[in-house]
């Protein structure tokens, strides 16, 4: 049985998605892109700034279903130019120092709202 999780601490959904879905043990979260969930804004146009607010976005929608980054079992990074990766690297591995979850990063030629980079992610309860 599938449970839809939202949490207003997170952007609304942008299109017809939900902030995540749980399954028994299993939470899949939809992509988040560096947007203020308060102002709706994007995020700065830096890739560090808009990494952090992704993954605080994760950690918001993770916090309602009763998890946190220790539960997340795989990461997919989508980022825009390759080039700002090792940025990017830099402020992800300071949230996920210990055992950090398998992760695919890919460069895309273009993301929602001309984001520089957008998270999705699974984790386990």
């Amino acid at each position: 049985m599938k449970k839809t999780i939202n949490t207003p601490l997170a952007p609304a959904a942008i299109g017809p998605y939900s902030q995540a879905i749980a399954v028994n043990d299993m939470l899949f979260l939809s992509g988040q892109l560096p947007i203020d969930p308060v102002t709706s804004q994007m995020a700065p146009n830096d890739i560090e700034v808009q990494t952090k607010t992704s993954i605080e976005n994760i950690m918001a929608i993770l916090k309602e279903a009763g998890m946190d980054l220790n539960n997340v079992v795989k990461t997919t990074v989508f980022i825009s130019d390759m080039n700002n990766f090792s940025k990017l690297n830099g402020v992800y591995g300071r949230y996920f120092q210990t055992n950090p979850p398998a992760r695919s990063c890919f460069e895309v030629s273009r993301l929602p709202k001309d984001a520089l980079v957008e998270i999705e992610v699974i984790a386990h309860k």
